[in-house]
C-alpha cells in the first residue's frame, strides 16, 4: 500500500514536472514537435475503446456550449476591435477554436463523459470547418486564400485525429473484443501520454513565443497572453456551470475549455495578424497549468481515499 501511495503522489507531480521541463528544454523541442499528433492520437484511441456507437447522441448539453462558444466569440472581438485590433483577432480565435482533440483524454482521467465531450468535439470542429472559411474572409487580413483550400486544410489538421481513432476503436470492438478489453483496462497510460504531450506543446509554446519577441511587440504581447488567460479563465468556469446543469462539470469545462491551439495558431498565421497566433500560444500554457491543477486535485482526491480506506481496515 505504500508504493501505491507513493507512486500516486508521484503521478500528481509529473504534470507541473513536464511542463517545467519543456519550458527549460525549449530550444530543442523542433525535433520532437512531429510526435504530437501520434501521442494524441494514441490517447484518443485507448479512450474511445471505452465507448459505443449509442453515446454519439446530441443534446442540449452540446448545442448549449456551442451557442456559448459562437457568442463567446463574437462578443470578446466586438469588445476589443476598437481598442487594439490584433487584440481583438487574438482573443477571438481563443473563444472560436473547436475543443481539443485530447480533451475525451483528460475527461475521463477526471470522471467526466467521454461520450459528451467528443460529440461536442465533433460538431465544434465541423462549425469551425464549415464556417471558418467565410469568417476569417471577413475579418482577417489575408483574405486571398480560397474557401475551399481553407475548407480542405481545416478537415486535413482536425477530423483525421478525431475520426480515424474513433473508427478504429468501434472496429476493434466488434472484431476482436479480447484486444479490445486489454486496451479498456489501459487507460491509465494516456496519463503518462499526455504528460510527454505537456513537455512538448508548453516547450513549442515558448519556443515560438521567443522566437516573435521584439522590443516593440512587448506591450501587445502581454496584452494577448493576458487576453488569452481571460479567454482561458471564462471559458472553463462557463463549462462547468453549463456542464452543472446538465449533471457534468467536468464535460461542460472540458469541452468548452480546452482548445486544439494547435489548429489556432495555424488559422491566426493563415488569417490574421501574424502576432495574434500568440494569444492561442499563450492559451496552451494556460490550459496545461488548469489541466495539471486540475488532475492533480483530481488524484490527490483519490490518495485520499485510498488512505481512509488503508486506516480503516
Amino acid at each position: 500500500m505504500k508504493l501505491t501511495i507513493k507512486k500516486s503522489h508521484m503521478k500528481t507531480l509529473m504534470l507541473p514536472i513536464a511542463m517545467v521541463g519543456g519550458a527549460v528544454f525549449s530550444p530543442w523541442m523542433q525535433y520532437l514537435t512531429f510526435l504530437s499528433p501520434y501521442l494524441i492520437f494514441t490517447m484518443l484511441f485507448i479512450t474511445y475503446c471505452k465507448l459505443e456507437i449509442r453515446d454519439f447522441r446530441p443534446n442540449r448539453f452540446e448545442i448549449t456550449l456551442l451557442f456559448a462558444q459562437i457568442i463567446l466569440a463574437a462578443v470578446a472581438y466586438g469588445l476589443t476591435f476598437f481598442w487594439n485590433r490584433t487584440l481583438a483577432e487574438g482573443v477571438f480565435i481563443c473563444f472560436f477554436i473547436p475543443t481539443a482533440t485530447a480533451a475525451p483524454v483528460i475527461t475521463s482521467m477526471l470522471g467526466g463523459s467521454i461520450s459528451k465531450v467528443a460529440t461536442y468535439s465533433l460538431m465544434c470542429n465541423a462549425l469551425v470547418a464549415v464556417t471558418g472559411p467565410i469568417i476569417f474572409a471577413a475579418i482577417g487580413e489575408h483574405s486571398e486564400i480560397s474557401f475551399f483550400d481553407s475548407f480542405k486544410l481545416i478537415l486535413s489538421q482536425v477530423f483525421p485525429l478525431i475520426l480515424m481513432p474513433l473508427a478504429i476503436a468501434l472496429i476493434l470492438r466488434y472484431s476482436a473484443p479480447d484486444i479490445h478489453s486489454k486496451i479498456v483496462r489501459m487507460q491509465q497510460l494516456s496519463f503518462y501520454l499526455w504528460a510527454i504531450a505537456i513537455f512538448i506543446v508548453v516547450g513549442s509554446c515558448v519556443s515560438f513565443a521567443i522566437k516573435n519577441w521584439t522590443p516593440d511587440s512587448t506591450g501587445t504581447i502581454c496584452l494577448l497572453a493576458f487576453g488569452a488567460l481571460v479567454a482561458c479563465l471564462l471559458q472553463f468556469k462557463l463549462g462547468r456551470v453549463i456542464g452543472g446543469k446538465f449533471g457534468d462539470k467536468v464535460a461542460g469545462g472540458q469541452g468548452l475549455g480546452q482548445k486544439n491551439t494547435v489548429l489556432a495558431v495555424w488559422l491566426a498565421l493563415a488569417y490574421l495578424n501574424p502576432l495574434a497566433s500568440l494569444a492561442p500560444a499563450a492559451y496552451v500554457a494556460w490550459q496545461n497549468i488548469i489541466n495539471s491543477w486540475q488532475l492533480m486535485r483530481h488524484q490527490s482526491r483519490i490518495n485520499a481515499r485510498r488512505m481512509d480506506n488503508s486506516i480503516g481496515q
